[in-house]
């Protein structure tokens, strides 16, 4: 039996996404070296929530 493609995950609200940055920026202001990468995801798929809701 064929499967169907995956869905693509939904996208998450700004709100949503700033809370989770707030959240890495909260000490301090300054992101942990560990905290670096899922800093940069989270501006990635930031911007891309904010392009697609200008539509």
């Amino acid at each position: 039996m064929p499967t169907s493609p995956a869905q693509p995950p939904r996208a998450r609200s700004l709100s949503m996404v700033n809370e989770e940055i707030r959240a890495l920026l909260a000490a301090g202001g300054l992101v942990s070296p560990e905290g670096r990468g899922r800093y940069e995801e989270l501006l990635v798929e930031w911007s891309a929530t904010a392009l697609s809701s200008d539509d």
